[in-house]
């Protein structure tokens, strides 16, 4: 009996499950990516109010306690996921027109 070369056996079973798997059922709804644009332009909003309210000081510019950090990032957060709901910067806008033109390449361009 030889001995396997691990790098073979490991390309084999590659090679034995790319023919054997299946392609992924198409999941990605107008309403799941218009929720995942929103969910990233909330995250990117809330790294924006916390860099500029680190900048600026504790809670309302006084000096902040641990409990008062914790409240201030809990509202950041908070604050960014409804301004992002809202519109925000109209970036969660043009994340869901493009992700849901690569998915269906059909469709023409919004106009400007």
């Amino acid at each position: 009996m030889s001995p396997s070369n691990p790098a073979n056996s490991v390309g084999q079973m590659a090679a034995s499950l790319a023919l054997t798997r299946t392609p992924p059922a198409q999941t990605d709804t107008p309403a799941k990516i218009k929720d995942a644009a929103q969910q990233f332009e909330a995250l990117l909003l809330a790294q924006i109010l916390h860099s500029a309210h680190e900048s600026g000081g504790g809670w309302l510019g006084s000096g902040g306690d641990s409990s008062s950090d914790s409240l201030g990032d809990y509202a950041e957060q908070q604050l960014a996921a409804v301004m992002a709901k809202n519109g925000g910067l109209g970036l969660a806008k043009m994340i869901a027109q493009g992700l849901e033109r690569k998915g269906n390449p059909s469709q023409p361009p919004p106009s400007p």
